[in-house]
């Protein structure tokens, strides 16, 4: 029988929870350059692409062969920009989770297909090893109610207070959406005012309020709908 979410059935217009861990539980993100690297590529694909810029850097006589090349690269790499949405995201030594909001009912899947291979691809040049990452095809949970909505945020920024952080807050983790959601930090291609949205006027204060000051039990039927049931971060 096939496990828990494998068969994806994705929908236009919809959340999901996107989530996977490292084949065997085994460490995906090795040292601040391959967080780096995830990060940039989550980057790339969800910028919109100037393309008419890109091209120009091709026409152009004085190009060098290397602004061609990055160029070119560019022009060829998916990008899903007009058709998704990262709502928040959180990367650990073993995992990864991201909520996301797709228009089109093909989006997800094509964007994990791109965002996985690559990653794989680049982390087994880099250390050697040879054969598949991530334990499996990726995991996808839809999100179907506003409670499920707000909670999964919360569940996804607080993942970092089950590892040691060696006296670092949730506020400072550096693989998180949560410094933009708090006003620590921007990027384009994080988008936290829908869930910001749901609270009061000061809305930062209010959304770490949500995720810090209650109990870990706080909405765990709420998220155990969006998560397998024998997963474990």
């Amino acid at each position: 029988m096939p496990a828990k979410h494998a068969i994806k059935e994705f929908v236009a217009n919809s959340y999901y929870h996107i989530y996977n861990r490292g084949v065997e539980k085994r460490t995906i993100f090795g040292d601040t350059q391959d967080y780096a690297v995830f990060v940039s590529y989550l980057k790339t694909y969800l910028l919109p692409k100037d393309e008419a810029l890109l091209r120009a850097v091709l026409a152009e006589p004085t190009s060098t062969p290397k602004q061609k090349d990055q160029a070119l690269k560019q022009l060829r790499l998916n990008n899903f920009s007009n058709t998704m949405t990262l709502i928040s995201y959180c990367l650990m030594l073993n995992h990864f989770h991201l909520m996301i909001k797709q228009t089109e009912a093909t989006t997800i899947d094509y964007f994990m297909r791109s965002l996985c291979t690559r990653y794989s691809l680049y982390f087994n040049r880099k250390y050697r090893r040879v054969g598949g990452l991530f334990q499996g095809v990726y995991k996808a949970v839809r999100v179907e109610t506003d409670e499920q909505f707000l909670h999964l945020s919360r569940y996804i920024h607080r993942n970092p207070i089950a590892i040691s952080l060696q006296g670092e807050s949730l506020q400072t983790y550096g693989y998180s959406s949560y410094p933009q959601y708090l006003g620590l930090t921007h990027v384009a291609w994080v988008h936290p005012e829908e869930i910001l949205s749901y609270f009061s006027k000061s809305q930062k204060r209010a959304y770490q309020t949500f995720v810090e000051g209650q109990s870990e039990e706080t909405g765990a039927i709420l998220i155990a709908k969006v998560t397998l049931d024998d997963y474990e971060s």
